[in-house]
């Protein structure tokens, strides 16, 4: 029998059945703090550094004084990986408010809470990964970044939890999200690329999108493949025409997309462009 795996709690282990927090802490209450996904391929964290900045510059954006510096939080990432014995793992890095009294007020909390969390994760069934998926787009809009810059990965998600049950009820697993203007931003949990005439293609960041590592990892490869590409912004329209469409994302890493709102992208197969850089991609994080 395995044994249970751990979760790291502000610098102390716990089994996965007792790790627990306050029902009081902001992060549970009102959705105060940040996160990270990353993810480990035979045992190293794929551009953890990015990872841990990114962590870094969102807490700061909320003025959330993370309790550790990040040379200490990277090597609790890795401690944490080698602890439950694993290789290839999906690493949830979270920071909290910390626990308080009722009410929004970040001054009546104290202590926030670090908690890493590795295991496996399968966000997609492995056949959606040959074949693709089919996604929607949802009527849930992207967070205006005048009200929440989706730069900052915060615990507060229902804005895309909305719009992936749209997509579980119309029996996809993704859904599609709009900008305030009505442009293409993001799935709920990917990035977005369409390619269209051999060029690649994906929304800016000031489309209102994270600024995705596995984004950054595929334009980079995009780049060394002599593949063109544009971050321009795209629209529905845009979406219904392409010849080739993929998501990327940490945990998705690079998966096919082969129908919009029912609508086929292309002739409906993956792509010659989706195979090369997913390939790439694989490649290049295992060598990372």
């Amino acid at each position: 029998m395995a044994a249970e795996l751990e979760v790291y709690i502000s610098g102390t282990y716990h089994k996965k059945s007792e790790a627990k927090i306050s029902v009081y802490d902001h992060g549970l209450l009102y959705g105060d703090g940040v996160f990270e996904g990353l993810r480990a391929y035979s045992g190293n964290v794929f551009r953890l550094t990015e990872h841990i900045d990114r962590l870094y510059d969102s807490a700061r954006a909320i003025c959330l004084q993370i309790p550790m510096e990040k040379a200490a939080m990277a090597e609790a990432v890795n401690e944490t990986i080698a602890r439950n014995g694993l290789s290839d793992a999906y690493v949830r890095l979270v920071v909290t408010r910390g626990a308080g009294s009722l009410g929004i007020d970040p001054e009546r909390t104290s202590d926030p809470q670090v908690i890493i969390i590795a295991d496996h994760i399968a966000l997609y069934p492995k056949e959606m990964y040959e074949n693709g998926l089919a996604i929607i787009t949802s009527a849930t809009i992207r967070n205006h970044p005048a009200a929440l810059n989706p730069r900052i990965k915060s615990l507060n998600y229902l804005n895309n939890v909305m719009a992936k049950l749209e997509g579980k009820l119309a029996g996809c697993e993704e859904a599609l999200m709009l900008n305030h203007k009505g442009e293409v931003a993001e799935c709920t949990g990917d990035n977005i690329f369409i390619v269209r005439r051999g060029e690649l293609l994906t929304p800016p960041i000031d489309a209102g999108i994270l600024d995705g590592i596995t984004r950054g990892a595929v334009l980079d490869l995009a780049g060394q493949l002599d593949i063109p590409m544009r971050e321009t912004a795209l629209t529905r329209h845009d979406i219904y025409i392409p010849d080739e469409c993929f998501l990327t994302g940490s945990a998705a890493e690079v998966i096919p997309v082969i129908r919009v709102d029912d609508r086929p992208i292309g002739d409906g197969k993956v792509g010659p462009v989706t195979k090369r850089l997913a390939a790439a991609f694989h490649e290049l994080v295992r060598k990372s």
